[in-house]
């Protein structure tokens, strides 16, 4: 696995050092030219640098970690003896390795095995370390031929693809194409499959190990895993009785249009989102109302403002569209990026919502205008691009504007809110992933005790839903109200979090008293696709909200991850009336304490707030 602990060390072997006496030649060439061996070695601790052993051999041994090669340097077939040449992250470049017996091939094979590398578009004899390769995505693709991102059956796969995706899991870590859900859920749901096997009671592979390949997949989510667990001290928060929340119809175009003076500001933005946070918007409003709370249009603004913003925003977005529309054949040839994304999109776009009646269809007008607009979004970040999984996010934008250009900016403000989930570093996914694992313990944690027992505790089936924002997880129209709802920022800050404890709140009965294991953990969330209550999960998110604001002595890290630090926090009443408005709760009300996450009794009771010893019988998850 290519983490801070994985090395490469070349060294002498033994008989190499018989042969060579103190007055060799010092040149690199001569040192190097017949060491043929090559170890890796899993070490407790790395510090990432090159390094030049202080011993006797130093001048025969070098040691570095993979996370800090860059590139391999080969030389040119036919000229001479092979040699390979590492270049380091901080550019620093390590002696020519020289291989008089033609080895040098073996050792690429190896590496392989725990990097993902391939050509340099430059300089051929170059080998890019953790590169957006295209060869592999369209590995991902051939192997895993599933528009419906569904289980493949295993019975299909022959041994050499299994192996195949066993050891490229561990690569999808620094590939943004594969790592998010083009790619990722299929290879999540075959990865299942494959390393249960036809017959599971005979060839399942331990959760333990399969745990390891789905960590991987998310560098820097910290698990503390503690050699020998003994005691600590917890503090134990009461958190007080859950209120109970009632929805309200969706807001209407009388209520929207009487919140609007005569030249079309808003009169009043706080009391309207609090409408749409309690009850969604009926499907009229959302084309005009969805502007408003993605940012595209300013709240305050006149109805003269918004048309003039319209105005300049069209001429910005075909002038991007024009830049890769005039593209020739010849040039897209010699932009091998540009070329990728083409790709990608392509792919994406003819199984985007194609059941939705807006995309069914061959030659589909919404298919070309989601195509076009993700092309023209590459033109606005170039850097970022286009990464799998953002047709997903782009849909029902399009689907609820019905015009290419509104649909554009209105994306273009998502994308602002969820660009880190989709950044090569995946720091969103791991920071979300955290504060998550931070909430839930708070809730509830004696079932964050079992995850964990079940090598589950990073909560990695929760990836998909955090990545694209729940969007296949519910229908198409249920998914508009969920999104409407969060866009709202109400009632707190990471509210999607607390969606996220609702969901598993609702389905951890039925994991522990069935026993759940890794395997069946991620089967049983997989599956609840299409099937959750978006209004009975918005409910309880709700109420969890409401209770942790109620709590006065919340631990520090929850008010952080809320957004309750130092800020005022609004809180909307369970029952508010369609033009009421909510009174804001002030922070000072809330103490919030620097202490220890809670441990739960076994019954998971909190009615009193005390100091209680207890046994850490699983990994406990740390925010860091």
């Amino acid at each position: 696995t290519p983490d801070s602990s994985s090395v490469v060390e070349w060294t002498q072997t033994p008989k190499e050092k018989s042969l060579r006496g103190s007055d060799h030649q010092n040149s690199y060439e001569a040192e190097w030219d017949m060491v043929n061996t090559v170890s890796f070695k899993k070490k407790p601790r790395s510090n990432g640098d090159a390094t030049v052993n202080a011993n006797g051999e130093s001048k025969w041994s070098f040691q570095f970690s993979l996370t800090d090669l860059k590139s391999i340097k080969q030389n040119k077939e036919g000229m001479g003896w092979s040699y390979l040449v590492f270049c380091l992250k901080d550019d620093v470049i390590l002696p020519a390795l020289h291989f008089h017996h033609g080895d040098s091939k073996l050792l690429i094979e190896s590496l392989e095995r725990y990097v993902v590398l391939c050509d340099s578009p430059q300089d051929k004899r170059i080998l890019l370390v953790n590169c957006q390769n295209k060869s592999l995505s369209l590995s991902f693709e051939n192997l895993l031929d599933e528009p419906t991102y569904g289980l493949i059956q295993v019975e299909q796969l022959n041994r050499r693809k299994t192996f195949w995706a066993i050891h490229h899991w561990k690569k999808l870590r620094k590939d943004p194409y594969t790592a998010t859900m083009g790619g990722f859920s299929k290879v999540t749901n075959y990865i299942f499959d494959s390393l249960r096997g036809s017959d599971p009671s005979t060839q399942q592979r331990p959760p333990s190990e399969m745990a390891d390949f789905l960590s991987d997949a998310i560098p820097g989510l910290k698990i503390n895993q503690q050699e020998e667990p003994g005691f600590e001290v917890i503090t134990r928060i009461a958190l007080g009785k859950r209120p109970e929340v009632v929805r309200r119809e969706p807001v209407s175009a009388e209520e929207w249009t009487k919140n609007m003076d005569l030249e079309g500001r808003i009169l009043n933005a706080d009391s309207i989102k609090q409408m749409i946070f309690k009850g969604g918007l009926c499907h009229a409003l959302r084309k005009e109302v969805w502007k408003f709370l993605l940012g595209y249009f300013p709240w305050h603004s006149t109805r003269e403002e918004r048309t003039n913003l319209q105005k300049r925003k069209i001429d910005e977005y075909f002038r991007m569209k024009l830049q890769w529309k005039s593209v020739s054949d010849e040039q897209e040839k010699r932009n091998s990026r540009l070329r990728d994304y083409r790709n990608l999109i392509e792919k994406d776009v003819n199984r985007t919502d194609r059941t939705n009646k807006f995309y069914e269809g061959q030659n589909n007008p919404g298919l070309i205008l989601l195509h076009d607009i993700l092309m023209t979004y590459c033109m606005y970040d170039f850097d970022l691009g286009y990464v799998q999984g953002m047709s997903d996010l782009l849909s029902p934008i399009l689907y609820v504007m019905e015009n290419e250009v509104d649909a554009f900016w209105c994306f273009v403000s998502y994308m602002d809110q969820m660009h880190e989930n989709f950044e090569e570093q995946m720091q969103g996914m791991k920071t979300q992933l955290i504060q998550l694992s931070t909430l839930l313990r708070l809730l509830d944690s004696g079932f964050c005790s079992y995850l964990e027992s079940q090598d589950s505790g990073y909560l990695y089936f929760c990836f998909r839903w955090l990545l694209i924002r729940f969007k296949r997880e519910f229908s198409f129209q249920n998914i508009l109200r969920l999104w409407e709802v969060m866009w709202t920022e109400l009632p707190c800050q990471n509210f999607h979090l607390l969606i996220c404890c609702a969901i598993l709140e609702s389905e951890k009965q039925q994991i522990m008293d069935k026993h759940y294991g890794f395997n069946e953990i991620l089967k049983h969330i997989n599956e609840l696709s299409m099937k959750i209550d978006v209004e009975d999960v918005l409910c309880k998110a709700e109420a969890i909200s409401m209770q942790m604001m109620n709590c006065k002595e919340l631990p520090q890290a929850v008010c952080e991850v809320l957004g309750m630090k130092n800020s005022a926090v609004t809180i909307p009443d369970s029952d508010i009336g369609e033009d009421e408005n909510v009174a804001p709760m002030n922070h000072s009300a809330l103490t919030c304490q620097n202490i220890s996450m809670p441990v739960a009794a076994a019954n998971g009771t909190r009615d009193n707030t005390q100091q209680v010893a207890v046994t850490l019988s699983a990994h406990r998850l740390t925010p860091t």
